[in-house]
């Protein structure tokens, strides 16, 4: 990262839970949570979405995202998810 830079990076997540989605937001943005990997201590401060927030969703052709998301947005857990990408972006979120 630090030779090539992060300008115009974004991680986009598929995780089915609020639980993983915070473990993988928190660490592109922070690091490893867990202090087991790679990335344990590295800071990357990578802006994290899930695929089903609507500021993704938004853009994204309907039909696309009904035949490719469309079942899986039903059956995760969405708001949960939603709210704890929240927390992780406003830097309010702890590893659960």
């Amino acid at each position: 990262m630090d030779s090539n830079g992060s300008d115009g990076i974004v991680v986009l997540i598929g995780t089915p839970t609020a639980d993983s989605s915070r473990l993988y937001a928190l660490t592109v943005t922070e690091g490893d949570p867990a202090w087991a990997g790679a990335l344990a201590g590295v800071r990357l401060d990578l802006p994290v979405f899930h695929i089903t927030e609507s500021e993704i969703k938004e853009q994204i052709d309907p039909e696309l995202y009904a035949a490719e998301i469309g079942v899986s947005e039903m059956v995760i857990e969405r708001d949960e998810i939603s709210k704890a990408l929240h927390e992780v972006r406003s830097g309010t979120s702890r590893p659960t």
